[in-house]
């Protein structure tokens, strides 16, 4: 049982700096790009939303994939022999 938490902390440390890597690069990316639009305001409010988007969308499916393997998990150990 302790190698199974080992690994679950491993994923779960992993898991979370992927998403938070990745979200800093879309910030970056959004950044860099708002940056050389020289005030097209409406082309900015495209590429801030869909920056938002991409974060939120990531971010969300991570926690909904941790949930749901927290979930199994805790059933699976209340009924081991099914």
């Amino acid at each position: 049982m302790g190698q199974d938490t080992d690994l679950e902390k491993i994923r779960a440390r992993y898991g979370l700096l992927a998403v938070v890597g990745s979200n800093l690069a879309i910030t970056t990316v959004a950044v860099v790009g708002v940056w050389q639009l020289d005030g097209d305001r409406a082309v900015i409010v495209g590429v801030l939303s869909s920056a938002f988007t991409a974060m939120a969308s990531l971010t969300t499916a991570y926690l909904g994939i941790k949930a749901v393997s927290n979930t199994a998990k805790a059933m699976a150990a209340k009924n081991p022999g099914q």
